[in-house]
This record gives C-alpha cells, structure tokens and sequence, in this order.
C-alpha cells in the first residue's frame, strides 16, 4: 500500500487526475501546433512574394547582379556585412560562400549566427556569398554559371588587392561540384576550396546504407527528369528535388519533425519556423540545366572520370585544380556518403606520389555523426570544423602536396602550447594514403559494371523519350498548366492550404492566443506522456523498419537488373566494352614534370636562411610522419611580430618556397640535407638565433622526440660549423622570415 501511494505520488500510476490533466495538455498543444502550422504556411508566402527571398541571419550588400552580365544568370553575389563591434581585416584573405541550388532557396550557409558565415566573420575574414534568385534566366545554362561565377571570384580579389591570399571558396553540397569545376577550368581564380557535404563521385557507396545512388537506375534513367521538366513547360521544379531529399528519412518527414514540435510546442515553435522558411522555399531551374546535371553527374558520374566538357569542348580535369582542396563529409550523411564525397581521388590518382606530382593538396575530415543538413546547419558543427578550418585556412594553403586528415582535439589545461590555440579545438592535418579512403568502403569491379549499364540504359531510354514523345508532350503543356502544376505540388500545397489564405483556418490564431494567455501544461512525470513517447517511438520504429524493407528491396533490384550479364551485353557493357574509369594520364604534364625535377635537383645548393630553415623544418617534421599543427603555424606567427627587422615575405611566396623546399627533400633527401651548410649565413651569431627560432617553432606542438629529435640533433650539428670561413656570404636575412608565411 505505500508502495503504491508513492507511485501515484510520482505519477508512475496512471490515474484520472493523470488523464483529464494530459487530456487538456495535448487539446492546447494541438492547437498550439495547428497555428503553427498556420504562421508557416503565411511565412511561406511572404516569403515567395519576394524577389530575392534568402535566409542570411546577416544584412548583405549587392555587389554583381548576374543579371546584368553579358551571359546573363538569376545568381548574384553579396558582401556579408559584419554586426556592430566585430573588427574586419579587410588585408585577410576574403571567403566566398557558394549556396547549392538543389530545390532551396539560399541562405543556408548564414543561416544563424553560428554558422559557416558567422565563423568566418569571427576570424576577422571579409565574407562574400554567392546566391540566386528563385526563377532562372530563359536559356541559362550550367556553363553560364560557372562563368558568373569566375567573375564574381574576380570581383572579390580585386575589392582586397593587399590580402596575402586568393579567396577561400566554400562549396556546399551541390555548389560543391560546381566550384570544382570552376577551379578546375580556371585554377588562377581560387584559394583553398571547402566541400562540405558535396558529392563528386556518384555512383559510389557501399552495400546496405544510403541507397539513393540507385534512384537514377530504378526509374530507367534521366528520360523522367525530361518529362518533369516538359510538363513544368520548361522549368524543372525544384520542389521534386526536395522531395527526394525528404524520402530519404520517412520517420522524419513522415513523424519526427512534427511531433518534435507538437511534444515541445512551447519551446520549439520558433526553432522549427525559422527552418521551415528555408525549407519550404523551393526554387525552379531551366530544364537543360537539370538535363546537364542529372546526366552528366548523377547518372553519368563523369566529373570523376574525366569525361565532362565545357560548351567550347575543353575537358574538365579535376587534377588541373592547384587549391588546396577540403573535403568535409560525415558517416551519417544519407545525402552525400563518405564515398561520394571522396572517392573521385581514387578515380583521379593511383597512389599520393601522384598527387604530390600535380602538386595538390587534399585534405579530407570525416564527422561520425552529422547528417547532410548538419554539416553546414548545425551550430556545434560550425563551432568546432568550420571554425577550425576558417582560422587555420593559411595553414591549409601552404601545407606541401599530398593527402592528409585534419584530426580536432579538444583544447585541455594539460595541451601542450595551449595558449598558441585560437577557441576550443585544435587542428592538426595528418599524412594518408589512398588506402584510407579505401577502407572507408566502395564499389568493386562489378559494381562499376552495374551503374555504366545503368548509365547507358538511360541514354537509350531518353533518346525514345526524345524521338517520340517529347514533341506530343511539349505541344500539350503551355506555360500557365506548368506553372498551375507547380503551384499544386504537393510540397507547395502543404504549406498554403495551412496559412490564412485557407478560410477553414480563420479560428486558429484567437483560439491559440487565449491557449497561450491560459496554458495548462501536464507535470513531467504524468504516465500519459511518457505512454505518449513510447507510441511515437513505435510509430518511428515501424517507419523506419518500412524504410529499410524498400531500400533493401531497391538495392537487390538494381544489382539484380543491371548485373544482369544479359542487358548489359545488349547495351554494350561488358568487360571488354565497359568505358574507362580512370582519367586519360597527359604525356605533356610528364614532360613538364620531368623538366621541372631537373630544375629542382640543379638548385638543392641554392638560397639563404629562409631556404634553409624551411627545409629543416621540413626534414625534422617528416621524422613526425609529415603531420602538421596549427600551434606551429602560432609559433611562427609570434616570432615574425617579435623580430622588427623581418624581411617582408608574403603567402604566395612562401607557399612555393615550402613546395620547392619539400620536393627537393622528396627527390633527393640525403643531398638536400647535407646541401644545409651551403645555405647557412657565415655569422655564428645569427646561426644560434635562427636554430633557437627553429626550435620554438617545432617545439610548439609538443617536445620533439624520437626519430624527429634525431633529425633536429644532425640539423643543430650543422649549425654548429666552427670552420666559418668556409661558410659562403649570404644577403642579411633573419630567421625569422619564414613568419611571414603565417
């Protein structure tokens, strides 16, 4: 008996006091949710009446109306204008930020304060954001974008003539191919480049997770995105591209995301509003430029291997791209998997001596959990990657050639160099091999056969679609019926048929505002919510479970149809007949590279201390297998601000000294070693200094030891020549200098 009064006491005992109580909560929340409904719905419409709708939590300053330029296009671009108190150096190295326009209309980059732009402005950067308007330009194309897009990089150097550095581009999700191939057409335009969420290799992925690979294949090709686009009378609504998005995760699009906002309807209205105007703006494209894109990338997937061209017939090779190049991606990514995002370096490259050979620089980091909206919405993200990256973008641009892992450790008391440490992480960039990338998953050697088949079925099904039914099509739709059936998409219709323009909503907002004025919300511990909870969580459950079935059932299907040996001997797959995957190699980039090892070897004895300290630091640095610190870079930065006599040496220049410096120790390094003395000043004075500035610098990271502390050892003894007179005369220079690179 005590027992069970205590029980009724904590709730745990359902009563009916419990019941009536829980009763008027979920009547009020009901309809608490209803005028929600109905504030997004007006939203949605205030916010398609505008013309350049966005949803920047920054106010902006236009700088190029695509509009006006000779190819005109509906992308702008806008300086971000920085808050009341926040210092810009207008001499730092600017940040564009390029918006994907996948069915949503821009803004989703400066979304909140704590976001990729907001991070950016933190770091004392100037910001630039690369937008669009919700309608295209008749006649507009890809390629057109892309050249807008080369003048508005143009535009944002030439506004910071003095910064020590070409713009950084951050590309997200689909703005993250379209920057690739701006670079890779045009590498003189970009800084280093941030993928963030965006695929570049469609077709991989591994078995099992994150089926939308296949959607392409299971609905017989691009012939469907035709017909999408004839019947919007020429336009491809966006709406269908978010939709696909939404199939993605039906417990969430189905349940989640509104029940979410119904069980916390006091605390969560404004949250989910505020995302909802994104969301919901839904934005068109031409039909030629979602033809290009479903062709020639997702169905194609011929960004990676090379076959893609401009409309002047130049190929697009991603290994023309001298940027250092960021690839941000997350396990938990239904959108773009760790394998679309980087698997086209396997595509592009056999081994890292290959990409050291075309002197790029990648970098790639792999969130566990983040999903695809996470990796550029989430505040927690944007606090620690983005954060990192934006005040460690030098330190990227001067690493040497080669692939690495940017690792974040959280800054502790016991972080050795804690105070060269800017906020709460730091970043270190690790060597790796194309191994690691493989062990992350991917396509074996009959996959790739399943999705060329894939590719060329949908070549042919879109050549019958073209020949006989597009002309019938296009003759029956005329523009008023294609904008009549956007308007009544059902993502569309959704959000108006909640709004104030539906009459049977009228009652809403005055019942809901006497709800608030009187609001009797149940006790936490009422048994009735926490039934409340386990319903949903079956709800969940079950959805998720219905999920899995059809993907699963999908995935065997286009194994099954396209590994058919059968169809793909018909359409001219095989192994015999199978297009290459990997990228034609150049013999004129050898040749290049061959006269350029010869230059390198015939200058091993040349320079002076800035030479030398670089390539020592190098050389001691590899005895920690290659990694990099951003506490190092600190170091260097302190001691060119302490040395009032530095030499003035700016990014650029010693970006290419430490390339130059690096691929001597690579090609010869026993010879780059002991050309050490050759460089060195005959002062012994200003030797000592520059060996106690070489090591601060390594000793910032951490105390140097092991196989690094031999090599500083055999450095130190160099600097230690008591023969001076042997020792050549070199220009003054201080130690220092290399500072100048951070």
């Amino acid at each position: 008996m005590a027992m069970n009064r205590e029980a009724q006491v904590n709730g745990s005992i359902p009563s009916p006091l419990h019941l009536a109580e829980y009763l008027v909560d979920a009547t009020e929340r009901t309809v608490l949710f209803l005028d929600a409904m109905r504030e997004r719905g007006n939203l949605y419409r205030e916010h398609v009446a505008q013309t350049a709708p966005h949803v920047l939590d920054f106010p902006v300053e236009l700088i190029v109306d695509g509009r006006t330029l000779k190819r005109p296009v509906n992308y702008c671009l806008a300086k971000i204008v920085p808050p009341p108190g926040l210092a810009i150096d207008p001499k730092r190295r600017p940040f564009v930020v390029v918006d994907p326009r996948a069915g949503h209309g821009p803004g989703i980059g400066g979304f909140k304060a704590d976001s990729e732009i907001g991070v950016v402005q933190k770091a004392g950067h100037p910001c630039y954001f690369i937008g669009f308007l919700p309608e295209p330009v008749p006649g507009q194309t890809i390629d057109d974008i892309t050249s807008a897009e080369a003048i508005f990089l143009e535009k944002v150097a030439s506004l910071h003539p003095e910064a020590d550095g070409k713009p950084c581009v951050v590309g997200n999700c689909q703005a993250g191919w379209a920057v690739m191939m701006l670079a890779a057409k045009r590498p003189d335009l970009c800084g280093p480049i941030i993928t963030a969420g965006a695929p570049l290799s469609y077709w991989a992925g591994v078995h099992g997770r994150f089926p939308m690979r296949y959607t392409g294949g299971l609905v017989g090709g691009s012939w469907l995105t035709a017909l999408v686009s004839d019947l919007g009378s020429g336009k491809f609504d966006g709406g269908w591209l978010v939709q696909n998005f939404e199939n993605q995760n039906l417990a969430n699009t189905l349940w989640t995301k509104q029940y979410n906002l119904y069980s916390k309807i006091d605390t969560e209205m404004q949250r989910y509003l505020d995302f909802e105007r994104w969301w919901g703006a839904h934005v068109n494209l031409n039909g030629d430029e979602i033809q290009y894109i479903v062709d020639e990338l997702f169905i194609g997937n011929k960004l990676a291997s090379g076959q893609m061209q401009t409309a002047d017939g130049g190929a697009i090779d991603l290994r023309n791209i001298r940027s250092p190049i960021v690839v941000f991606c997350s396990r938990s990514d239904n959108i773009t998997p760790p394998q679309q995002a980087l698997h086209w370096v396997l595509d592009l490259y056999e081994s890292v001596d290959e990409i050291r050979g075309f002197g790029q620089t990648i970098v790639y980091t792999v969130h566990d959990t983040a999903g695809h909206l996470g990796i550029f919405v989430s505040g927690s993200v944007a606090r620690k990657e983005h954060a990192e990256f934006a005040s460690n973008i030098d330190l990227i641009d001067v690493l040497p050639p080669g692939l690495y892992e940017a690792i974040f450790e959280e800054k502790t008391e016991d972080t050795a160099g804690a105070d060269l440490v800017t906020g709460r992480w730091v970043m270190r960039c690790e060597p790796r091999t194309l191994d690691d990338i493989r062990a992350l998953g991917g396509n074996d050697a009959d996959d790739e056969l399943r999705f060329a088949t894939a590719a060329r079925v949908s070549e042919i099904n879109l050549a019958f679609y073209r020949a006989f039914m597009q002309p019938l099509v296009r003759s029956m739709v005329w523009p008023a019926l294609g904008e009549m059936g956007r308007q009544l998409h059902p993502l569309r219709l959704q959000y108006e048929a909640a709004s104030d323009a539906n009459p049977f909503m009228a009652w809403v907002k005055g019942v809901a505002d006497n709800v608030r004025q009187q609001r009797h919300q149940a006790s936490e511990n009422n048994p009735f919510l926490q039934y409340q909870e386990k319903v949903s969580e079956q709800i969940v459950a079950g959805l998720k479970a219905w999920q899995d079935a059809v993907e699963t059932t999908a995935e065997r299907t286009f194994l099954a149809v396209y590994g058919s040996p059968v169809l793909q001997a018909s359409v001219g797959i095989g192994a015999n007949g199978n297009r290459p995957r990997k990228v034609a190699k150049n013999p004129l980039h050898d040749a290049l590279r061959e006269a350029r090892v010869a230059d390198l070897r015939s200058r091993i004895e040349q320079g002076g201390m800035r030479e030398c300290l670089v390539r020592c630091m190098l050389y001691v640095g590899m005895g920690r297998g290659g990694s990099a610190d951003e506490r190092g870079a600190a170091a260097i930065r302190r001691l060119r601000i302490r040395d009032p006599e530095v030499a003035h040496m700016g990014l650029r220049e010693f970006k290419r000294l430490v390339r130059e410096q690096y691929f001597m120790l690579l090609l010869d390094e026993e010879a780059a070693v002991d050309a050490i003395p050759a460089l060195l000043p005959r002062d012994a004075e200003r030797r000592r200094e520059a060996l106690a500035a070489l090591r601060e610098i390594l000793n910032a990271r951490e105390e140097v030891t092991g196989e690094a502390q031999r090599r500083l050892e055999r450095i130190a003894q160099m600097f230690a020549v008591e023969d001076e007179r042997a020792m050549p005369v070199q220009p003054p220079a201080v130690s220092i200098e290399v500072a100048k690179a951070s």
